[in-house]
């Protein structure tokens, strides 16, 4: 008996997957959101007159194109972004293809080559006057950042230890460095690894009190760190001179020879003519070889016991205690060498900037290292590096927006709306990438071969 198949007719809407009515519901709602959130924020603005008097001004005109691209957003979101990911969900999931897989082969040797020829480019195209401007904020301070993503990863990405106050072991780098080389003169090469060795004993001391926690409680304690160590920054006024900082810190040397325009300086002593440019490519190469030396120590650590440790206990801290793991090692193991290299990077912030104050080292720049550790993927060494680059590039080119002026008239300011767009730029790759931009992860051990840690196996969704 051969079985019998009807047809129902299907909606356009309903058969292409999206929902019109829902669609113009959500973009209401998003209207209203946007509307009660930028009315104070953007809809009214107080200004200073001549005679120093403070007139209120509204901005309805812009308020209306923001409420109206939220509103555009949202529609676009509904009618064409979610029903494509649907389609995409429930599709069977293909291998990475041969062009994919020769790509990720060949993009880290590729980064690198073009991380050490990033300074003659800069110098080709724009010369000595302004390569300054493009090695120093570019590429010396991702690189920074990068470094500091490198050590969160250890504790977040790896160990799975939410830290909210990794700053800290930040400043007591660079606060290290300043004092000890204010103090007793020691050449830079020597107070780089003391200055992380310092660093490192106080991510131990951080340890020991909270061996017991995990999750928000552990999120709370690190977080009321940094800000103890902030505090005592500002208030221990005869060590480090409270908010009016540490000035003088002596910058570095190569195998002391300065860099001034002396006799005895860099450019001197080589017979080249005095620039400034000679220090900035100096340190630059210097925190390249920092960086490449934190991430080949982080690729080695994961392979050996200590790193499999970590990250059993991310996965599962009662069965990494069954297997007879001792979790309180590890876990001061992954303060101690994520602090290590944050106080790294915090000697070389001293060193590079030469004056250091607490206002460096607020609750926000845990934040960013967080974030750039989440978005590049938690415990990807390669995601980190990528996250870096976006969000620390992507702040500096955003400062220059005069380019929206066209768009929202001459009055508008571009810096007041930098981090707003720069956010909303987080929010949508977020959106496309939940689990940050690179979502695999490779297991450490393996038998014979390689194979993807299924989504039941691990917290944070297919491996």
């Amino acid at each position: 008996m051969r079985a019998t198949q009807t047809s129902v007719a299907l909606p356009a809407s309903a058969a292409a997957g999206v929902d019109l009515p829902r669609a113009l519901k959500d973009a209401a709602v998003a209207a209203l959101l946007s509307l009660g959130l930028f009315l104070p924020l953007i809809g009214f603005d107080t200004v200073t007159n001549i005679r120093n008097e403070l007139i209120l001004q509204t901005q309805f005109g812009l308020l209306a194109v923001i409420v109206a691209l939220v509103v555009a957003g949202s529609l676009v979101n509904s009618l064409v972004v979610s029903p494509w990911r649907a389609r995409h969900a429930t599709a069977e999931a293909k291998p990475a293809g041969r062009i994919a897989g020769m790509l990720a082969r060949r993009f880290p040797p590729l980064a690198l080559a073009f991380v050490f020829v990033y300074p003659a480019l800069v110098l080709g195209l724009v010369g000595f006057g302004g390569a300054t401007k493009w090695i120093d904020n570019f590429g010396i301070q991702i690189l920074i950042y990068v470094m500091l993503g490198f050590g969160l990863n250890i504790v977040v990405g790896l160990a799975g230890l939410l830290d909210l106050g990794y700053v800290a072991f930040y400043a007591v780098g660079a606060y290290s460095y300043a004092l000890i080389a204010k103090t007793f003169g020691l050449s830079s090469f020597t107070l780089l690894p003391l200055a992380g060795i310092l660093a490192a004993f106080w991510g131990i001391l951080l340890g020991f009190p909270v061996l017991r926690l995990r999750g928000d409680y552990l999120a709370i304690v690190t977080l009321a760190f940094g800000e103890i160590v902030r505090l005592v920054l500002i208030n221990w006024v005869p060590v480090t001179n409270g908010y009016a900082g540490i000035s003088g810190v002596p910058r570095p040397t190569f195998f002391g020879i300065p860099f001034t325009a002396g006799d005895d300086g860099f450019a001197a002593v080589f017979g080249l003519t005095f620039s400034p440019i000679y220090r900035t490519l100096f340190l630059y190469y210097l925190i390249l070889a920092l960086v490449l030396l934190t991430a080949f120590v982080t690729l080695r650590l994961r392979r050996l016991p200590l790193g499999r440790a970590w990250e059993a206990l991310r996965e599962d801290e009662i069965a990494c205690r069954s297997l007879g793991i001792n979790t309180t090692t590890t876990k001061l193991t992954a303060f101690a060498t994520g602090a290590l290299f944050g106080g790294f990077a915090g000697s070389f912030f001293a060193a590079r900037q030469g004056f250091i104050s607490p206002e460096s080292f607020t609750f926000m720049e845990s934040a960013t290292i967080l974030a750039i550790v989440v978005l590049g993927g938690m415990g990807s060494t390669i995601g980190v590096a990528i996250a870096a680059v976006i969000m620390i590039g992507g702040t500096e080119l955003l400062r220059d927006l005069d380019f929206l002026k066209y768009i929202f008239g001459e009055n508008f300011d571009p810096t007041q709306y930098r981090m707003l767009l720069f956010g909303l730029a987080m929010v949508l790759i977020m959106v496309w990438k939940p689990r940050g931009l690179v979502a695999t992860r490779e297991p450490s051990a393996y038998l014979r071969e390689r194979k993807a840690i299924g989504r039941d196996l691990v917290k944070e969704g297919r491996g």
